[in-house]
């Protein structure tokens, strides 16, 4: 996984999130409460709507007509069936822009992959394959 400036590796150790190989890295902007790539704590029930999974969550943040937020949709979802103890979750990201903000999304789709405590493990902006996602999750479970 390489990190938001491509630059090589980053740690999931809470230190920080790399990005799926897919990924399109983002710009960083001051005014914002969260700096992409920088650690952002645990998320949960509280934050994601619905609990997380057991071993790791898939979190899709997505828009109305957003057409790659459909097949990353179906990505996600047959991951999510294939691996026991993995919940995807997708977030309407107009509608949860306090959210947005505090993670750093910049464009959707967006995927986090979180650890089994919620913290993010990896993260990709763009439609990300399904060898990548596997991957991602191979790393944490």
């Amino acid at each position: 996984m390489a990190d938001q400036e491509g630059s090589g590796p980053r740690p999931a150790d809470g230190t920080g999130a790399g990005e799926l190989p897919h990924g399109a890295a983002g710009a960083r902007d001051a005014r914002r409460e969260h700096v992409p790539g920088a650690p952002v704590g645990a998320l949960g029930e509280a934050e994601l709507g619905v609990p997380r999974g057991a071993r790791a969550t898939l979190v899709q943040f997505s828009t109305a007509f957003c057409q790659p937020c459909r097949a990353t949709r179906r990505t996600l979802a047959s991951v999510a069936a294939m691996v026991d103890g993995v919940a995807h979750v997708e977030i309407d990201a107009e509608s949860r822009l306090h959210l947005v903000r505090r993670l750093g999304i910049e464009r959707t789709p967006t995927v986090l992959v979180l650890d089994a405590r919620g913290r993010v493990a990896a993260r990709a902006a763009g439609a990300p394959r399904t060898a990548d996602v596997i991957a991602a999750l191979g790393r944490i479970l």
